[in-house]
């Protein structure tokens, strides 16, 4: 096989196929919302995955686009070049939390900040494994029970910058969802937000017995408080802080 068919044929599995595993459902403006009771995943555990790492420059890879990989083919066996940053580095601090309303009317938060870690054997069926403070591969996972979903309203999973850096615009952030059992759902922060230091991801509700998870990615200024305000939680906070390993 001629090195040219070859390319041909890796570019047009890579980009004709969507890049997107067929056991994965992107939320997105177009496509925001999904039934996990419709996919029969209603029961056992939920996992939400807290991922990201920071942006290389948008120049740094300009030939992932299959007309320029066809243009220039060799740039396939070319090490990408990654841009530096007209601002410096920084380690971004991402949480990963979660405002409850449960269906007798308790509310709450589970997040690292407090230590409000929750469980999922006991009210709220929510709990937070731990604090990744950079951003590793496994990045930060929180537990749903939904053996008891008839006892959750609603759950809001947002994400938040602990230090006093934004820096959503120099970070690419990806919440994954894995249910018992049906694709994975994947939900990006993909818009670049410089002074926001919250963004609420998701919401899942239990509507009539049926399990939704819809896609919010709005982003706001200030933290829980005014999550809580957008979403009218009802909760009364204060300042916490995080002890630094």
């Amino acid at each position: 096989m001629a090195v040219w068919d070859w390319l041909w044929q890796r570019s047009s599995t890579q980009f004709d196929m969507g890049g997107v595993a067929a056991n994965t459902i992107s939320l997105t403006r177009r496509r925001p919302a999904v039934s996990l009771t419709k996919q029969g995943a209603a029961t056992g555990h939920l996992r939400v995955n807290l991922s990201w790492r920071m942006r290389a420059s948008d120049i740094g890879a300009p030939y992932r686009e299959r007309g320029q990989l066809l243009r220039r083919p060799l740039s396939l066996f070319k090490p990408e070049v990654v841009q530096a940053h007209t601002q410096s580095m920084v380690n971004v601090d991402l949480d990963l939390g979660c405002l409850y309303e449960l269906a007798d009317g308790s509310k709450g938060v589970v997040q690292p900040l407090g230590d409000f870690l929750g469980s999922t054997t006991e009210k709220p069926y929510v709990g937070i494994s731990g604090d990744d403070r950079f951003g590793s591969g496994s990045g930060e996972t929180a537990y749903v029970n939904l053996d008891h979903h008839e006892e959750i309203r609603r759950l809001l999973f947002f994400v938040y910058i602990y230090d006093q850096t934004p820096a959503f615009d120099r970070t690419h952030a990806i919440v994954t969802l894995y249910p018992s059992s049906g694709p994975r759902v994947e939900i990006e922060l993909d818009e670049r937000a410089p002074q926001a230091r919250s963004c609420a991801v998701f919401m899942l509700e239990n509507t009539k017995g049926e399990l939704t998870v819809r896609r919010e990615v709005k982003y706001v200024y200030g933290f829980q408080a005014e999550l809580d305000r957008l979403y009218g939680w009802g909760l009364q906070w204060g300042r916490g802080y995080k002890t630094r390993a």
